[in-house]
């Protein structure tokens, strides 16, 4: 089966994340037949602050609101297999975990989650507190992937996006894709 993918990118610091997951998405065009993006308006305010621009309009995807329950993901029907919220705030984590299906992001989570298919969270905050931790959990067991905005530093990074891509990679790497990457011990 083609891979049918919502990224969802939440009003949460890391916009670049976002971008070079993104970025790395249209150079893996051969192993996605869909690809959907929402975005809150925080988000998009976050993204404009972070990285100076609006970029986030000139990927070759589907965009949808974020209150647009007739995106085809926001029903299991439609088949997409993976989400991935990146970066995902700790509110976005919060409502995902407790089942609360406010707008299309919580949504398609919910419809993720209940289709056992592959749900991805880059949760961006620090320190956690136990509620986070909890909620972390909630996920976990329920079947999502908790995987943090940690970059990882023995690939020898030499820029931002190069430091973001550690973590982007690995995201890629749970999403079952095939992608080029550091890998350890090679």
């Amino acid at each position: 089966m083609a891979n049918k993918i919502v990224v969802a990118i939440s009003g949460a610091s890391g916009s670049i994340y976002a971008k070079v997951l993104l970025d790395k998405l249209m150079l893996l065009k051969d192993q996605w037949q869909e690809l959907s993006i929402v975005m809150s308006k925080n988000a998009k305010e976050v993204w404009h602050t972070e990285l100076e621009n609006e970029s986030y309009n000139n990927y070759e995807a589907r965009y949808f609101e974020k209150m647009d329950f007739n995106a085809p993901f926001a029903s299991g029907s439609a088949k997409y297999n993976v989400m991935i919220v990146a970066p995902c705030s700790m509110g976005t984590l919060g409502r995902i975990a407790s089942g609360v299906s406010d707008d299309l992001i919580t949504r398609a989570a919910d419809v993720i989650l209940k289709e056992r298919r592959k749900l991805i969270l880059m949760v961006r905050d620090t320190p956690y507190n136990l509620i986070h931790i909890k909620n972390m959990e909630t996920v976990t067991l329920a079947g999502g992937i908790i995987c943090p905005a940690t970059p990882s530093f023995y690939s020898k990074p030499k820029s931002l996006e190069d430091i973001a891509a550690t973590v982007v990679d690995r995201i890629l790497d749970l999403s079952g894709l095939n992608i080029d990457s550091f890998r350890w011990g090679k």
